[in-house]
């Protein structure tokens, strides 16, 4: 597509701001998060206690690091409410977490946070290339999740027009686009391309769709998966980043004159990189993991929150913000397969290194007497479906095999299926790991 630069006077003042005006602005913006924090939420006022700090030691940017960080399980220890900064009676809308590994993490909002959601939301659709007038169909999942409302009033606080279409119902999300013909679509990367694939069903070619951008999120993707979506639906692929317990999405979104990484706005967020294992703060450039600390959330603030997502900060390019690399992985979904570290989207990536086959795929573990077993399940793209032979089938997953190998690290048996084979996600994010082997007492 025609890349839309943006004009002069688009962009909010604070993202061509100059860096002193950033940190000045965020030191001035932390201390007032750090006290609300401290003044409201009284766990963490006792983690700031033990450690021996208070809000007044907090004079730099800096001085962050002396704080304690929090975590999911301090929000799941004190749910539901037990980390809000305002009474209940101020807090306009609540959202939370699947809770598939425990109890969900449930999160708040006054209305105040929830027209800056709406601003960031905005400010990321309209750094993905979407102006107002444009039309985007939001597949997100509506309810307790953030990212169909919080996409949803993003969408309109931009003046676009939103198709509030949920996630499911695939034949009707195509139907949709056709009829309606949306400029842009936001949805998790796995889903669309569940819908990409009911356009091939359907016979519908790329430049006869009429998306232009899909900002997509929810979960980690690869470059090889932002080639794989492009091509099928001839778009241009944005990656936005939150997560429920920082606000929902928002938090960072690329630019579409870049695509680069997704920029943080941090005149709302101030990240830091730390060491997984030491809690350090690492330099700008260095891979670790990515902590959040909330500059303007009145509801639910969050202090030095350790969101696992393994990532590093880049400097600015589009915008006067910092960037943050693709998210590798979390260091939650790391898999241990035979002393090796292994992301899913490492796995990833070596598929879609081959046009021949497609994005869907699975990882399988087992265990047999000492040793891990991992099968990759994978499919052919739907043109080449039913359409090779069992040689050249043979051949693909070998190479696939030596491919993993040599730049995972693992062995693998690999599975090369016919399109459709996979179980597909209709609601989201699709889950690509199945790990049966005996847990560690």
């Amino acid at each position: 597509m025609t890349v839309k630069k943006p004009l002069p006077g688009e962009l909010d003042p604070i993202e061509t701001a100059s860096r002193d005006e950033i940190s000045a602005l965020q030191l001035e913006r932390l201390k007032w998060s750090l006290r609300h924090t401290y003044d409201n939420v009284a766990p963490y006022r006792e983690k700031c206690i033990a450690k021996g700090v208070h809000p007044d030691d907090l004079k730099t940017l800096a001085d962050l690091s002396r704080f304690p960080f929090m975590t999911k399980l301090d929000l799941r220890d004190h749910y539901p409410f037990g980390l809000f900064a305002v009474p209940r009676n101020k807090v306009a809308r609540l959202h939370a977490s699947s809770g598939t590994t425990g109890k969900p993490v449930v999160v708040g909002y006054t209305q105040q946070d929830l027209s800056n959601w709406a601003d960031l939301v905005a400010r990321s659709l309209r750094a993905a290339g979407l102006r107002a007038g444009d039309m985007v169909q939001n597949s997100y999942g509506y309810g307790m999740f953030t990212g169909g409302l919080g996409a949803h009033y993003g969408i309109e606080r931009l003046g676009c027009t939103v198709v509030p279409m949920s996630g499911g119902q695939t034949e009707k999300q195509v139907q949709q686009i056709m009829d309606f013909r949306p400029e842009g679509i936001m949805v998790t990367p796995s889903y669309s391309l569940v819908i990409a694939e009911e356009f091939e069903r359907q016979g519908i070619a790329p430049e006869d769709i009429s998306l232009k951008v899909g900002v997509f999120g929810a979960e980690p993707w690869g470059e090889g998966m932002r080639a794989e979506i492009e091509r099928k639906l001839g778009i241009d692929a944005i990656d936005i980043y939150g997560l429920t317990e920082v606000m929902g999405p928002g938090v960072a979104c690329e630019c579409i004159e870049t695509k680069d990484g997704p920029v943080i706005w941090e005149d709302h967020f101030y990240p830091e990189i730390i060491d997984p294992e030491t809690g350090e703060v690492l330099p700008d450039g260095e891979q670790g993991e990515l902590v959040f600390t909330s500059l303007t959330k009145e509801a639910f603030p969050v202090i030095r929150y350790r969101t696992r997502d393994l990532t590093s900060l880049l400097p600015p390019t589009a915008r006067s913000f910092r960037r943050i690399g693709k998210i590798t992985g979390r260091s939650d979904d790391m898999l241990i397969v035979r002393g090796v570290n292994v992301f899913p989207t490492q796995v990833e990536e070596q598929i879609l290194r081959d046009p021949r086959l497609s994005g869907n795929y699975q990882i399988h573990l087992a265990r047999d007497g000492h040793l891990d077993q991992v099968e990759i399940r994978c499919e052919l793209q739907r043109a080449l479906s039913g359409k090779l032979g069992a040689a050249e089938i043979q051949q693909i997953a070998k190479e696939l095999q030596h491919h993993i190998k040599t730049i995972v690290g693992i062995s693998t048996q690999v599975s090369v299926m016919d399109a459709d084979a996979l179980p597909r996600t209709l609601t989201g994010k699709a889950r690509r790991v199945f790990d049966e082997r005996p847990k560690q007492l």
